[in-house]
This record gives structure tokens, C-alpha cells and sequence, in this order.
């Protein structure tokens, strides 16, 4: 296969997805300056760094309840997943991806010039893991299992029991698993299942990297902080990795996210009332159309739904042209019978553009 350098779905993203109701997006709105307890002391330019900014160190150490030597941190959840990969495949190397997934996952593994193979996770069965699924697909040449959990398009989460039974397959079978937790803070009313700490044991290495950011969830994308855990001994590779892409990352963004951390509690408040918000006008349209068959997931900021009768590619450019909203095309995810809604952006604008979504679904069936 041709490694790929680039990614179709990026490049929609960033030169398609716009539009005047845009429920294309997948994280929470971006937290204003207004709302952002800034001091002048924050905006120093240099400051001491090398594998890692100590005090960002230590606060995503805290955040995620691990030791500083297991973080490394990274430009947003996108490089951490590039990072972590590129450490830990070599080309010709077996990986085991998700389907559907994010669209970037597969191109990097492709770019690295992985032979990716998939496992499915079917519509029919709430997009849930099929652990005997994934154990059938890893062979003596597979080296990464990835996936996402939120579930990045259908939000679907992963139980920790599920999550308990890849660990032991990884052990036997001597892979490890990738993560992408970028979504599953988004679990307000109980304690979400954070892989790395499942797969914590005295007597093996955890099986588990993960990555993650303050991107989606708190609504902080600009300042790229994110992060990967992994056992010391492979962060300490993927760190060594992280010099043939940059030096230093930009000393004003560390300084931000470490303010950011000291003040966590107050955006995830606000993201927790948003998403409630919005859920519930998600809710209310969806119950209200029978052309749509939509998995509904408990928490999140993304619903992937099904569409029962329209054109998928007509019904997308009659919304995009005459209705002025974007979704996420199915096709990005391998399923083009499909469209992903992000719901964490402003309420009113979330409204609006599901309104407009009924009309041209109901334009569509004439």
C-alpha cells in the first residue's frame, strides 16, 4: 500500500467544515479570554524546559493520577497519537485499528507504513467492542491495537470490564493498546474508566499508552496541551522521538495549560452544563425523526446517526448549500450511510442548525 501523507479528513476539516451553523466540530466552545483567569506573569516568553516543562509535568501527572516519568506531553491529542504510534511501529508492522475511527489514526499508522488491519464496531451492536473480535485479529505480526474510548464517531464508551479483558489479551499476546481518551472526561456522574489505571500490574508492563488533551473536553484547543502515559521506559523513547519534530514546545502555552490545571474544576463546570444543555435539544430533535436511526450515547460531544432514507452525498450538499450547516460526512469514518453532529458548541447555534438539519431532511423526501 502507498503510505499516505495526509490526511483527507484534516484538510476537509480545516478548508470545508466551516459554515454559519457548523455542528461539525467535536469539542466543547472555546473558553473566551473573558473566562480565563489570566495574569501578566503567565505571559513569559522563555523559561527553562528540556523533556518536558516540570510544573505541566507535574500537574498532568496529578490530573491523571500517575508518576511524572510516565507523562510526555505533546501538541494536542493529534501528535501525542503520532507520537505514540511512530515509537512503537516499525514499517511492514501489524495494527490493529478500530472501525469506524477517526480518520487520522489510520492515516498515521499508513504513513508509517503499517499494514493496518480492522475490527469492527457495528451500529447494530451499539458500536461495543468485540473483544473475541480483536483477539482473532492479532496475529505474531501485530504490534498496536488502537482505539477510542469515548468512541470517536458513535461516542460509545468501553466498559472497564471490556478494557480488563484487552489488557490480559495484550499480555499474552505481547502488543500494546492505544488509547485515545480525548472525549471520556466527559463523564460527569461517575468515575470514567480510565484505561492506564486498569492495566496498572506489579508484575507486568502496563499494556496501555494513552493520550489525551484539554482540547474537547474543557474547551481550551488553543493552548495544544496534550499528553501521552506510558510505562518510563517508553516515554522516555517517545520523548527522544518528540526531538526529530521540535525542541521545545512554546513556552507561553505551557505556562497557560499549568494555569489551566490550577483552575480545572471551573471548566469542567462549564462543559458539564453546556453538554446538559445540549444534550437535551439533541435529544428532543432526534425524537422527533423517523428518517434518522441514531445510537445515543451517555455522555460525550458526538452522535454518529444513520440515515433511513435520504442520498447521504445529495442530502450533505443540499445542507451545506442551501441550509448554510455542516455535519461530519459518514465517509470520513467508512461509513457514508452515516453522519457525525458535534453538540458542545453554543446552545443557540446548536439549535438552529439541527432546525435547518429537519428541514432538508424533510426537503430530501419530496
Amino acid at each position: 500500500m502507498k503510505r499516505t501523507k495526509q490526511s483527507e479528513f484534516m484538510e476537509w476539516a480545516k478548508l470545508h467544515s466551516q459554515a454559519r451553523f457548523n455542528l461539525a466540530s467535536s469539542g466543547v466552545l472555546n473558553v473566551p479570554a473573558s473566562e480565563f483567569p489570566l495574569r501578566i506573569d503567565d505571559f513569559e516568553i522563555t523559561g527553562a524546559d528540556g523533556y518536558g516543562y516540570e510544573p505541566l509535568q507535574q500537574r498532568i501527572a496529578r490530573h491523571c493520577g500517575v508518576l511524572p516519568e510516565g507523562v510526555v506531553a505533546a501538541n494536542g491529542t493529534s501528535m501525542a497519537n503520532h507520537l505514540a504510534m511512530a515509537a512503537l511501529i516499525e514499517p511492514g508492522d501489524e495494527v490493529v485499528i478500530e472501525q469506524p475511527a477517526y480518520g487520522p489514526l489510520v492515516d498515521v499508522a499508513n504513513y508509517l507504513g503499517a499494514r493496518v488491519k480492522r475490527f469492527a464496531r457495528r451500529f447494530e451492536n451499539d458500536f461495543a467492542i468485540d473483544v473475541d473480535e480483536i483477539e482473532k485479529a492479532i496475529t505474531p505480526a501485530t504490534r498496536l491495537v488502537v482505539l477510542s474510548n469515548l468512541h470517536n464517531p458513535s461516542g460509545a464508551l468501553t466498559s472497564e470490564q471490556t478494557l480488563r479483558a484487552l489488557a490480559e489479551i495484550a499480555a499474552r499476546a505481547g502488543v500494546h493498546i492505544l488509547v485515545d481518551e480525548v472525549y471520556i472526561e466527559t463523564i460527569f456522574d461517575q468515575p470514567p474508566p480510565f484505561a492506564f489505571a486498569i492495566g496498572q500490574a506489579p508484575a507486568r508492563e502496563n499494556p496501555f499508552i494513552i493520550t489525551n488533551s484539554l482540547t474537547k473536553m474543557y474547551g481550551l484547543s488553543g493552548l495544544r496541551c496534550g499528553w501521552i502515559l506510558a510505562a518510563p521506559a517508553i516515554a522516555q523513547r517517545i520523548w527522544r522521538l518528540n526531538d526529530l519534530f521540535g525542541v521545545n514546545a512554546p513556552q507561553p502555552a505551557e505556562r497557560l495549560s499549568v494555569v489551566a490545571f490550577d483552575h480545572l474544576e471551573q471548566f469542567r463546570k462549564r462543559a458539564r452544563t453546556l453538554l446538559a444543555t445540549n444534550r437535551s435539544v439533541l435529544d428532543s430533535f432526534l425524537e422527533s425523526r423517523n428518517d434518522l436511526e441514531c445510537f445515543r450515547p451517555p455522555a460525550g460531544t458526538v452522535v454518529f446517526p444513520r440515515f433511513t432514507r435520504a442520498n447521504p452525498d445529495k442530502f450533505l450538499q443540499l445542507l451545506r448549500d442551501e441550509y448554510e450547516t455542516s455535519v461530519v460526512p459518514g465517509k470520513f469514518f467508512d461509513m457514508p450511510e452515516h453522519f457525525r453532529i458535534g453538540i458542545g458548541g453554543d446552545t443557540e447555534n446548536l439549535r438552529a442548525g439541527l432546525e435547518r438539519l429537519g428541514s432538508a431532511l424533510d426537503e430530501s423526501r419530496k
